[in-house]
Formats: C-alpha cells, sequence, structure tokens
C-alpha cells in the first residue's frame, strides 16, 4: 500500500470514528434529557397519564378554543415522552390520585376536578366563583396576597405540580382566571420545564404567573410573579379578611 493511499484510508477511519463518537455523545445528551423530562412529567414510556378537560363557562357543553390550544400544548409533550394520553371530561373524572399523571386544565368555575384539588391540596387559595362582575370576578386569593383580573391587561394564573407521597405520580394544575391564561400556563411550562426540573426535582410547587395584556399578545407574555407554594399549603385561618389587591 502506498503512503498517499494509506493516508487516504487513515483519514476516512478517523473521519468515522470521529462521527460515530459525535452521534454516540448526541444520543447520550438526548437520552439524558429524555430521562430527565419523563421523571419530571411522571412519564415513563408508554405509560397514560390524564387529560382532564373543562367546559367552557359561557356554552353548554363546549371547551373554549384557548383550552382546546391548550391540551395540543400538552399532548405534544406527552407525545414526546412516548405517553398516551386519556382525555376525560372534569365532570366524569372520579378517579384517584397517583395512580397516572394528570394535567388538570381550567379553575374551579369551568372543572370540578380542579376545584377538588384546590380544596384538599391547596388549602391556601381561594378563588371567587360567585361575582359575575366587579374586580371580585374570578379573584385569586393566595395567603395573605389578593390578585384581582383585568380582562385583556393583567391576569393571572397558577401552574402547579402537586405529589402526594412517595412513589406518586405528579398532578398539573393549569388554573387561570380567563381560557387563554390557561394557554399561557401550558406554554409557559413546555418551554421552562428543564429550568423547573433542575430547581424543584420530584417536590410540589406552586407558581403564580402574570399574562400581560392578552389583547395584543395573546397567551405569549407571561412573567412569573412568585413562588407560592408554602402560601397555597398553608390552611387560610377561620374568620381572617380578605387582603387588599396586590399591586
Amino acid at each position: 500500500m502506498s503512503e498517499d493511499l494509506r493516508n487516504i484510508v487513515l483519514g476516512v477511519v478517523a473521519a468515522g470514528v470521529s462521527a460515530y463518537l459525535g452521534w454516540a455523545f448526541r444520543t447520550h445528551l438526548w437520552r439524558r434529557r429524555l430521562r430527565r423530562k419523563r421523571a419530571f412529567f411522571g412519564l415513563p414510556g408508554n405509560s397514560e397519564c390524564l387529560l382532564v378537560v373543562n367546559r367552557d363557562s359561557d356554552a353548554d357543553g363546549a371547551v373554549h378554543r384557548f383550552d382546546v390550544f391548550a391540551l395540543l400544548e400538552l399532548s405534544a409533550l406527552i407525545k414526546d415522552c412516548g405517553a398516551r394520553a386519556q382525555i376525560l371530561r372534569h365532570d366524569i373524572a372520579q378517579l384517584g390520585f397517583g395512580e397516572r399523571t394528570e394535567f388538570c386544565v381550567g379553575g374551579p368555575f369551568s372543572n370540578r376536578r380542579t376545584a377538588a384539588h384546590l380544596g384538599s391540596l391547596l388549602p391556601g387559595v381561594r378563588i371567587d366563583t360567585e361575582a359575575a362582575t366587579g374586580p371580585e370576578r374570578a379573584a385569586f386569593r393566595v395567603g395573605t396576597e389578593r390578585y384581582e383580573l383585568e380582562a385583556g391587561s393583567t391576569e393571572y394564573v397558577l401552574l402547579a405540580r402537586l405529589t402526594k407521597g412517595e412513589g406518586g405520580r405528579p398532578v398539573f394544575l393549569f388554573c387561570g382566571q380567563r381560557a387563554i391564561t390557561n394557554q399561557a400556563a401550558t406554554r409557559y411550562l413546555a418551554r421552562h420545564h428543564e429550568r423547573l426540573a433542575r430547581k424543584h426535582g420530584s417536590d410540589s410547587f406552586v407558581l403564580l404567573l402574570k399574562v400581560v395584556n392578552t389583547q395584543a399578545y395573546g397567551p405569549d407574555v407571561v412573567e412569573l410573579v412568585a413562588d407560592v407554594t408554602r402560601a397555597a399549603q398553608t390552611p387560610v385561618a377561620a374568620g381572617e379578611p380578605d387582603p387588599a389587591p396586590a399591586p
């Protein structure tokens, strides 16, 4: 074999080895990210989860289009984990907690399942479901803070990952003052789940998000107001007066 031919063969072999090592490294990183993603969402490969859908409060039995968009956002996450989703209406989802990962979309005024989770898991959260108009409509009370709805301008949504007992699958809540804020919360989760997994691991968390100027920006401009996990999990003392609205 001539020296030139030997150099060509060695170059081809070196290129092949480099390509293989690069592919192996990228595959290792991809598998590690997938394992972390599956662990955070509680979605092992080929597992099944629940998508609990609400109804549009202004239409009998219908699902608001923004909530449909939220379900599509979640479906993409579930598919990426190699899992399957079972869709259930909120009023027939009479199931236990922790056996399967659950994604629950909508506030307590349109989703009974959310109302049940708030009552049993987040006793520090109060949401006004009675007032039809005025600043009280859909107002959030979290601990000692109050957050009022300014439709189209400033709107709030709770994004929560809740677990109960070691080894149980999580429940994700997307509890917004309006349907568009539910979509904003699912989009926020899709964009930031890696950072949230690094910060919180397998622990429960409750984040209060503010959706800014939905009239102009839709569900895209979202600000993290605070991590309200402790306040949301601490029961409110009986007879405690309503706090003033947060600035």
